[in-house]
């Protein structure tokens, strides 16, 4: 590969969409990446649209991203796009990953991965038998300070695991906002586009796949609860789930989207033999070490005394915010890095490889599979 920036087609995120913006903004930050082609809708005059408004070649905008993918596979290998971003609804996520990944372009896909854990799992075939690359989008993995956080566990300061917490508020669909033509409202409560799961699916995957992240432990069973608050909603809107952790520590996770004011609080607490760290996002820039014998430790993005995965992922000297975005582009970022090195024989930093991908998917959809599982069961506790 030239000294370039790599070219992104995009799938979805037209008029309407909120997380294709976030997409575009996030991938342009660093200045790596350029939007050059995109089927951002599925009524190609919506997508023609997007594209002149996003001021691009009227040639590589798409009416499907079939077409897109086929016509710009037959481009120069000088002019063609490195990877497509899917930023569509779950059902979605498959389809256009997998047509992606067979005809040789990377893949940003934004979570849960696929629509059923039997496509995650056909998706993680073709990944390795590619051997090409894909990034989800667990946005809060990208904050320095749960970098930072997971790097103290790591090292072995708190000791051993004991318990984790992890919850995720939402108040937005408090109201049956999916009843008043609410776009965003509407896919995520509808089984057909969002598959099996509402809360725990769109928002419960988060709170899981930080709680892992951090803890560098895998959820090994669960217990769930589930309720769908909202008369006449398909899907869960809230729900508590207990963890068991392949150490033997225990958890709490909590996931609602009816609780009423609350914006987008996550927050994860974890606790070990010696010692104890929380971080939410509503103060992202810091994060909260606590002792038995002496005064918390308040530690500070940008501040002295953090890890290389944490300075490598800050952005701005100490004392201003970085937030939602940054932590978005620097999954861009570390993706591009490797897609660059991947492209030019060159071994990646260990610090660029720390994105999440395929095996996370899976693991999201298998969560969500077991927590619905168990929320419907008399049995309860349920083995992943």
């Amino acid at each position: 590969m030239t000294n370039r920036k790599l070219r992104m087609g995009m799938v979805g995120g037209g008029k309407g969409a909120f997380i294709g913006a976030v997409h575009r903004i996030a991938a342009n930050i660093d200045g790596q990446i350029e939007l050059v082609a995109g089927a951002f809708s599925s009524n190609p005059a919506r997508s023609k649209e997007t594209g002149e408004e996003l001021y691009l070649s009227p040639e590589r905008v798409y009416g499907s991203y079939e077409e897109m993918i086929r016509r710009e596979k037959e481009l120069p290998e000088g002019e063609r796009i490195d990877f497509v971003s899917i930023v569509t609804p779950n059902h979605l996520h498959f389809g256009p990953a997998k047509l992606a990944l067979e005809n040789g372009f990377h893949v940003v896909l934004d979570k849960p991965m696929t629509f059923s854990l039997a496509e995650a799992l056909e998706l993680q075939q073709v990944v390795e038998r590619t051997g090409l690359l894909l990034c989800l989008t667990h946005t809060y993995t990208g904050y320095p300070m749960v970098k930072e956080a997971r790097q103290r566990v790591a090292s072995g300061a708190l000791g051993k695991i004991r318990k984790i917490y992890v919850e995720y508020p939402q108040g937005w669909l408090s109201a049956p906002l999916e009843a008043s033509g609410n776009k965003q409202a509407g896919w995520r409560t509808d089984p057909a586009r969002s598959g099996i799961a509402g809360s725990m699916g769109d928002i419960g995957t988060h709170a899981a796949n930080l709680a892992e992240y951090v803890s560098g432990l895998k959820i090994t069973r669960l217990c769930a609860d589930i309720n769908i608050v909202v008369p006449g909603r398909q899907l869960d809107d809230d729900g508590g789930v207990l963890l068991k952790f392949d150490n033997g520590a225990s958890g709490v996770l909590m996931a609602s989207q009816i609780a009423t004011g609350e914006e987008n609080c996550i927050k994860v607490r974890v606790y070990g033999e010696k010692g104890g760290l929380e971080w939410k996002q509503d103060d992202a820039n810091t994060l909260l070490v606590k002792w038995p014998d002496k005064p918390a430790e308040i530690v500070r993005t940008g501040g002295p005394g953090l890890s290389a995965l944490a300075v490598h992922n800050t952005r701005t000297p100490a004392g201003h915010p970085e937030g939602y975005l940054e932590a978005f582009a620097n999954l861009y970022r570390n993706f591009a890095l490797c897609v660059r090195a991947k492209s030019n024989g060159i071994t990646p930093e260990p610090e660029w490889l720390d994105f999440p991908g395929v095996e996370e998917g899976v693991e999201g959809m298998l969560f969500i599979e077991k927590v619905i599982e168990s929320g419907k069961s008399e049995q309860k506790w349920i083995d992943l």
